[in-house]
């Protein structure tokens, strides 16, 4: 494999381009590209001296540019934002105001980043693509499918957020930063005089860069004529406990996620907790603490990414969350790609929107979408 062309997604921060160096060094034909998907002038409530999310500021832009210079490898930006905003941000939306709580960098990976990034490499007649999420790939020499990895380094592992990838693009991906540390990729960035080796890291989705989803969602609706179901979609509701007694009222079901806590807007003698939310009534549910737990979930959308899809149940441990610890479970499928998760001890706020990825040891298994009982 030296010597291939490999097409490198460059967001503009430390791991994408510490990738490209690591690629570049091994004596690969490094082609970059950096895909603008969405316009931060669109979040104008921020102000200029806010920084941008992730791979879609000018900034970001800029800075891959000055490190592809710098490493002497072709370049390109590539406009994606009319296909981001009708595959990720309508899909976020749509969800929350479901009643749901999205997880879009799960579809950002499969939908955008790993699909268009295989387009573009084909056009640029390069064999492989690579990122620098953390994360490794081999292939099995038992049963020959491609199976996705955990990274090595437990506190960085991304692994959850690729549980779409299929067969084709894992068999042409590459991730070089799979068994590096944090403090490795730096320190590589610094070896090569990259400027954005302390560049620090956005914690939050990149087209809501200050982390006010509803903010978000309320001047993406009034700006649009996005609708759901011909009703008002930020229309408010009642609060109500287990029982069906009001105990207040809310501005929009967007606003609430299960296991939330503050911002309801109610005295109780006790601290309650978003337990459910009705998005046919407009209801948002609160209750104590303990009935957040579940002893179950249904899971819908599976894709089975590492192993083929089994016919009984199976032993697993699952992620119901990116920040979640992985517990144990059995995995029972049903029909039309759905399953039913038993968790061998009850797991709280288990969230209908979020992933639920499955592990075995370091392979990812598969995973879906947490679906409402």
């Amino acid at each position: 494999m030296n010597g291939d062309r490999i097409a490198v997604a460059m967001s503009g921060g430390v791991d994408s381009s510490a990738a490209a160096a690591i690629l570049k060094d091994a004596g690969h034909d490094v082609i970059g590209f950096s895909m603008q998907l969405w316009d931060q002038r669109r979040n104008p409530s921020l102000g200029t001296d806010h920084p941008g999310g992730r791979c879609c500021s000018l900034d970001d832009i800029q800075d891959a540019r000055l490190v592809a210079a710098r490493l002497g490898i072709s370049y390109y930006v590539v406009n994606l934002q009319e296909e981001f905003e009708r595959q990720v941000v309508r899909a976020f939306i749509d969800d929350y105001c479901s009643g749901r709580t999205p997880s879009p960098c799960v579809l950002c990976n499969s939908r955008m980043k790993f699909d268009h990034l295989l387009r573009l490499a084909e056009q640029v007649r390069a064999t492989h693509v690579a990122t620098g999420h953390y994360a490794r790939s081999a292939r099995s020499p038992e049963h020959g499918r491609y199976m996705l990895l955990k990274g090595r380094d437990p506190d960085k592992d991304q692994s959850y957020f690729l549980f779409e990838l299929t067969q084709e693009q894992l068999a042409r991906a590459l991730f070089p930063l799979g068994d590096l540390e944090k403090t490795q990729v730096r320190e590589i960035a610094r070896r090569y005089g990259l400027a954005v080796a302390d560049k620090a890291e956005s914690q939050e989705i990149c087209f809501v860069p200050d982390g006010d989803y509803a903010g978000f969602i309320e001047r993406y609706c009034r700006d649009s004529t996005l609708t759901h179901g011909g009703d008002r979609p930020l229309s408010g509701g009642e609060i109500v406990d287990a029982g069906g007694r009001v105990l207040g009222r809310h501005d929009g079901i967007h606003r609430f996620t299960i296991g939330q806590r503050r911002g309801l807007g109610i005295a109780h003698s006790e601290p309650l907790y978003v337990i459910y939310i009705e998005p046919s009534t407009r209801r948002v549910v609160v209750g104590e603490r303990y009935k957040l737990d579940a002893a179950s979930c249904r899971i819908e959308r599976i894709h089975w990414v590492s192993v083929a899809e089994p016919r009984t149940s199976i032993r697993a441990a699952v992620k119901i969350r990116s920040r979640h610890t992985e517990v144990p479970a059995e995995i029972c499928p049903l029909d039309k790609g759905r399953a039913e998760v038993l968790f061998d001890t009850p797991q709280p706020a288990v969230t209908p929107g979020q992933a639920a990825v499955f592990y075995q040891d370091e392979v990812v298994m598969g995973g879906g979408w947490i679906t409402r009982q």
